[in-house]
């Protein structure tokens, strides 16, 4: 028995599957376009600086000073009422925060020494914020997740002694950390027409920073504490 293939008809086949496909996808992406200019969100860019510390129980509060840290990333906003005097604003940030040590004067093992450096803890934040639009200004609050992406211990000490370094003193590593860190944010701001805006928050933690500490507890006690003053850009305007 033969079995007789017509190249033409298969070809034809083809090409009807992918032109049916490329109609599916493209109606599809329509249909997304269409939703979002219905729910009118709004996408942006933002970008600014951390002013950081850390907070909580800690013996040795003095040590610690605040330091400056990078923070940048997207976000979105979902109106919630017609006129858009509430909305719904997730986002997500890189953001670099810590605390750092300006030749400060520690005591080990009965020991003095002197340590300086910063801590740089990089997290990806994600803040879902309800947003309260008055006219140009607006409130701003709500929960915020965050994940350890990493840490750069830059500290330094010297025994005051010797002038060497101490093996008693230990690089704090990531696997030290809570990776996922639950914290919250508060915020005012102003918002042009155009769509720039620029905002003032505070970033608090609710859980401890970290699981374990080599050198002694104060970071199991210890919560990060950030203000942050960011610059941002709504596509297509405000309102």
């Amino acid at each position: 028995m033969q079995i007789s293939i017509n190249h033409a008809d298969i070809q034809q086949t083809t090409y009807l599957k992918l032109f049916t496909m490329k109609k599916i996808g493209l109606l599809l992406i329509a249909m997304f376009s269409l939703s979002l200019a219905q729910a009118q969100v709004k996408l942006g860019i933002k970008g600014g600086i951390n002013y950081s510390n850390i907070a909580g129980d800690l013996q040795e509060e003095n040590h610690y000073e605040n330091k400056i840290g990078f923070l940048g990333g997207v976000t979105a906003n979902f109106p919630l009422v017609g006129d858009g005097f509430l909305s719904l604003q997730p986002e997500l940030l890189y953001s670099q925060k810590g605390y750092q040590y300006q030749d400060d004067k520690v005591t080990i093992d009965n020991a003095t020494y002197s340590i300086k450096g910063k801590r740089n803890f990089n997290y990806l934040d994600l803040p879902v914020l309800l947003r309260v639009n008055a006219g140009g200004l607006f409130f701003e609050g709500g929960p915020q997740a965050s994940y350890l992406l990493g840490i750069r211990d830059n500290t330094e000490i010297e025994n005051e002694g010797t002038g060497n370094d101490t093996k008693n003193w230990k690089k704090i590593e990531k696997d030290n950390l809570a990776e996922l860190e639950i914290g919250y944010v508060a915020g005012v701001g102003y918002q042009a027409a155009n769509g720039l805006g620029i905002g003032l928050r505070y970033n608090g933690s609710i859980n401890h920073l970290a699981k374990s500490d080599p050198n002694n507890d104060e970071l199991v006690n210890a919560r990060h504490s950030a203000f942050q003053l960011q610059l941002g850009y709504t596509l297509g305007g405000s309102r």
